[in-house]
């Protein structure tokens, strides 16, 4: 029902219209609201603390359907900051909130002054890091893991895009005022961030990759070519059944990283996601376009609304090299003997 529900709204309501408007910058004001008012933004945040008290399951149909609809707003990062509040008992305040820091050699000091809390550093590309009406930060502090927040307007803000020209700010703290702080909830990483947003952009990705497979498959059912559709042609076919298997490939890859997160412990389960949806957005990005003869290159196409952010997506929160690293390290660091044990065990 929920997806179902989604669906629905996100058909109705992010036009094309709605996305150009949004690249030349205009926030989608009308699209905020009702998706708040849905109760999209907080599906793992508590009943008693104000939110939907749902699974990372419901999260994932959310995520799963702004990526395929290439919703222009930062619901996705919304969803992972509302929940690393209240998992670390603060509240969560409305509007739109985002994560930092997402770039792995980016670091914030949080310290306490008195009574109070502070934050410095920069943090590079934070998704709509200046439109956002709150940041949330995941620091070291006190020998911990901390979660802090912040307002906006605390930090200085260099604006930035990424290709698909969603804002990517960078955000400069001199001692801040901290809002909010407290331990993080059990078993959250001090990488929970770029964690956590990886397996956002995971979702993201199948989405996006769903999409590119309905469309390409409508495409060349219409256009007709020497007499008949396109897709009766077997190089197209063929084209068209490759781009099915990694649509398929990056969904089941996603969905089971965030079945994983409902146990705790999803390191390995969201590393192999980011890395399987990253490889499939680069194959199903070219495979649609060819498809279409290259005309989803023009802006007038709807396509490359959702190809840039494949491309833009397959980046953030680290790409496949940096994941495939880290998978790499925690086989070696577990040994030889331990390799099948921890293939089978999932």
């Amino acid at each position: 029902m929920l997806a179902d529900v989604v669906a629905r709204l996100f058909t109705d309501r992010v036009t094309k219209d709605l996305l150009e408007a949004a690249e030349q910058g205009q926030w989608p004001t009308s699209l905020w609201e009702t998706v708040e008012e849905s109760g999209l933004t907080v599906p793992l945040v508590p009943e008693a603390k104000g939110g939907a008290g749902g699974t990372w399951r419901d999260a994932h149909v959310v995520v799963r359907a702004a990526g395929r609809h290439a919703v222009p707003l930062p619901l996705p990062e919304t969803i992972v900051a509302s929940w690393l509040l209240s998992g670390a008992g603060l509240d969560v305040p409305r509007g739109p909130l985002t994560l930092a820091p997402v770039q792995r050699d980016d670091a914030l000091t949080l310290r306490r002054a008195g009574t109070a809390w502070r934050l410095s550093g920069t943090a590079a590309r934070v998704p709509w890091g200046g439109a956002a009406g709150h940041v949330v930060v995941v620091a070291a502090a006190d020998g911990r893991t901390m979660v802090a927040l912040l307002a906006a307007g605390s930090g200085r803000v260099t604006a930035d895009l990424n290709l698909a020209r969603e804002p990517r700010h960078t955000l400069g703290f001199d001692d801040a005022p901290v809002l909010a702080v407290a331990p993080a909830g059990d078993h959250i990483p001090a990488n929970a961030i770029r964690l956590y947003g990886a397996l956002i952009r995971s979702a993201q990705m199948a989405g996006g990759l769903q999409y590119l497979l309905d469309q390409s498959v409508r495409y060349a059912t219409e256009r007709r070519q020497f007499g008949k559709p396109i897709g009766a042609f077997q190089a197209i076919q063929h084209q068209l059944a490759v781009l099915s298997e990694q649509s398929a490939a990056a969904g089941v890859a996603a969905a089971h990283a965030f079945r994983a997160a409902e146990g705790g412990d999803a390191r390995f389960e969201i590393a192999v996601a980011k890395i399987r949806a990253g490889e499939a957005a680069g194959i199903g990005a070219a495979i649609a376009h060819q498809v279409h003869g290259a005309i989803g290159f023009t802006y007038e196409h709807s396509l490359h609304f959702v190809t840039r952010r494949l491309w833009a997506w397959r980046a953030e929160f680290g790409d496949e090299g940096h994941w495939a690293a880290e998978l790499g390290q925690a086989v070696a660091r577990r040994g030889a003997d331990a390799l099948w044990p921890d293939l089978t065990a999932r």
